[in-house]
C-alpha cells in the first residue's frame, strides 16, 4: 500500500483536503494524532476495461493518506515523534493561498511561499536532530574498533549534516543505491517526495485551467518545482466541497462549466501516485478488472508477487498485451489473431497500462 502523510500549517484546508479525498467526514480523535483514509486512483482505463468485461468486481489502485494532528509538542521535536510522517512514502504539503476574514492566518496574511518554507524548515530540522543524534553513536562505534561499513555511513551521514545545516532537504541530494539503503532505517522526512498543494481562492479558479505553472509562480511557489521530487497541484478546497456534494452527471457539468475536465481531488491522488514513481498494471476477466501498483521498471516476476506470492515463486512466463492493442482490437482473441498477445520471460519490465495473465506452477 502506498502511503502519503498530509501536512500543512493551521488553517490551510489540511483536513478538509483529507475528508473530501477518503470520504472521512469525522476529525482524528485522542492522543493518537492520526486519521487514515483510503483514496481510489482514478483511471480511465480500468473503466473502460470495466465495461469491455462487466466484471462482478472493479477493483482500482489506491493510495492511503494519513492527516496528522499535532499534538502537545511543537516545531521539529513534534515531527520526530510523530510516527504517521516517518512512515509516509511521500508529503502532502497543503498550502493556504486563499484569503478569509473567518479564519485568520495565524502569521497575520496569506504567504504561500513563506509557509511552504517555514515546513520546509521543519522537516530539515526535524532530519537534523536524528543526524546528530546518529553521528555521535557512530562515533562512539568507531572509537570501539574500525570498520568499514561505519566509516561509509559516518561518511554519508556527514554529507547528509552538511546539506541539513545549509537548509538543504535531503531529497535534494538525489541519492540511489547503497548509500540510499544506508539512510532507509533512519526514513529522514525531508528526503520523502514532496507535493505541494496550492489551496486557492474561488475566484483564482481560472489558474487551475491555465496550469500549475501560472498556479505556482502566482503563488510565488515556483522555485519550488525546480527542487528535486517536488511537484505541486492547484484547487480551491472550497469549490471541491461544493463538488463533492453533487450528483455525478452535476458534478461533471459543474467542472465542465468551471473548464476543467476533472476534479482537484483527483488531480491530488494521481499527482501522489505519479510523484512516487508508481503505475498500474491491469488483470481482466469476469470475475475481477483491477488496477496493480507496481514501481516503474518492475520486472514480470516482481510484479507477479503484487498479486500473490506463490505467484512470483511459480513464475513461469507472463502472457502481456498492451492496453491500446486490447482496446483497440475488442477482445483478447482479436489480439491473438493479430499476434499483439506476448509471453515475456520473468526479467521483462512491466510497463505503464500492460494487461497481463501470469503463467505460473503451484
Amino acid at each position: 500500500m502506498l502511503r502519503a502523510a498530509l501536512i500543512g500549517l493551521p488553517s490551510s484546508g489540511k483536513t478538509t483536503l483529507f475528508q473530501l479525498m477518503t470520504s472521512a467526514r469525522e476529525a482524528p480523535r485522542g492522543k493518537g494524532d492520526v486519521n487514515i483514509g483510503i483514496s481510489k486512483v482514478p483511471d480511465a482505463r480500468l473503466d473502460i476495461l470495466t465495461g469491455m468485461y462487466n466484471p462482478k468486481k472493479r477493483v482500482p489502485a489506491t493510495v492511503e493518506f494519513t492527516d496528522i494532528i499535532a499534538a502537545t509538542k511543537s516545531g521539529a521535536q513534534a515531527l520526530v515523534d510523530v510516527a504517521g510522517y516517518k512512515n509516509a512514502d511521500a508529503l502532502v504539503h497543503v498550502v493556504r493561498a486563499f484569503g478569509d476574514a473567518a479564519v485568520p492566518h495565524a502569521a497575520g496574511s496569506i504567504d504561500p511561499a513563506r509557509d511552504a518554507q517555514t515546513m520546509e524548515d521543519e522537516l530539515i530540522l526535524a532530519d537534523l536532530v536524528i543526524v546528530e543524534r546518529r553521528l555521535e553513536r557512530l562515533e562512539k562505534d568507531l572509537k570501539k574498533g574500525r570498520s568499514t561499513e561505519l566509516e561509509k555511513e559516518r561518511e554519508l551521514v556527514q554529507r547528509c549534516k552538511a546539506a541539513l545545516e545549509e537548509g538543504k532537504p535531503l531529497r535534494s541530494l538525489q541519492l540511489t543505491g547503497d548509500d540510499l539503503k544506508r539512510l532507509s532505517g533512519f526514513q529522514f522526512l525531508s528526503a520523502k517526495p514532496l507535493l505541494l498543494v496550492i489551496n486557492l481562492d474561488e475566484s483564482d479558479i481560472g489558474d487551475v485551467v491555465a496550469g500549475i505553472e501560472t498556479a505556482a509562480a502566482k503563488a510565488g511557489l515556483k522555485s519550488f518545482l525546480a527542487h528535486a521530487e517536488t511537484k505541486a497541484v492547484a484547487l480551491c478546497a472550497k469549490i471541491e466541497l461544493e463538488i463533492s456534494q453533487l450528483e455525478g452527471a452535476d458534478a461533471k457539468a459543474f467542472l465542465a462549466d468551471l473548464g476543467l475536465n476533472e476534479s482537484g481531488l483527483d488531480r491530488v491522488i494521481r499527482s501522489t501516485y505519479d510523484l512516487l514513481g508508481y503505475m498500474s498494471f491491469f488483470t481482466v476477466g469476469e470475475d475481477e478488472c483491477r488496477a496493480w501498483s507496481i514501481a516503474r521498471g518492475t520486472a514480470a516476476q516482481a510484479a507477479a508477487g503484487e498479486i500473490h506470492s506463490d505467484i512470483q515463486r511459480g513464475f513461469i512466463r507472463a502472457e502481456v498485451v498492451a492496453y491500446d492493442a486490447l482496446t483497440g482490437r475488442g477482445s483478447m482473441a482479436a489480439c491473438r489473431d493479430h499476434g499483439e498477445v506476448r509471453l515475456e520471460g520473468k526479467e521483462y519490465v512491466v510497463q505503464d497500462g500492460d494487461i497481463i495473465n501470469f503463467r505460473f506452477a503451484t
